[in-house]
């Protein structure tokens, strides 16, 4: 029996969050919400979560790019998989992606097979790290 992942959804729009945490209630996960990128960074601090999907542009003074790097730039968090959610494909968009340390990277609308496919990807990626 594996242990429940904790899953943080950083998204400022309710009707995404929503969708995602009904398409991935259907695991058992641990779902966490924030709707903005500084509720989202000062969560991922405290619940130290399994995963973070992130998106990459929401108002206030972080956005999905500037909360990744704090990630990867932070001991004992900076192992988490990160996957950014944007509605911009661009090439250009998928390379700051990159830069900023992005573990995946879901253009919207994403599926929910798409979006349980990539969870699943990088859950496993971070088992076998550990094992």
């Amino acid at each position: 029996m594996s242990e429940r992942k904790v899953i943080l959804i950083i998204e400022d729009q309710s009707d995404i969050r929503k969708l995602i945490r009904m398409t991935l209630e259907l695991g058992d996960s641990e779902i966490h919400e924030a709707e903005n990128g500084e509720s989202g960074w000062h969560m991922v601090k405290a619940l130290r979560p399994d995963l973070v999907l992130l998106d990459v542009m929401m108002p206030g003074s972080l956005d999905g790019y500037q909360v990744c790097q704090k990630i990867r730039q932070e001991p004992g968090l900076c192992n988490i998989p990160v996957i950014l959610l944007t509605a911009r494909g661009q090439q250009a968009d998928f390379e700051m992606g990159r830069q900023a340390g992005a573990d995946a990277y879901l253009t919207k609308p994403f599926s929910p097979l798409e979006l349980i496919d990539t969870v699943d990807s990088q859950l496993a990626r971070t088992v076998g790290a550990h094992a």
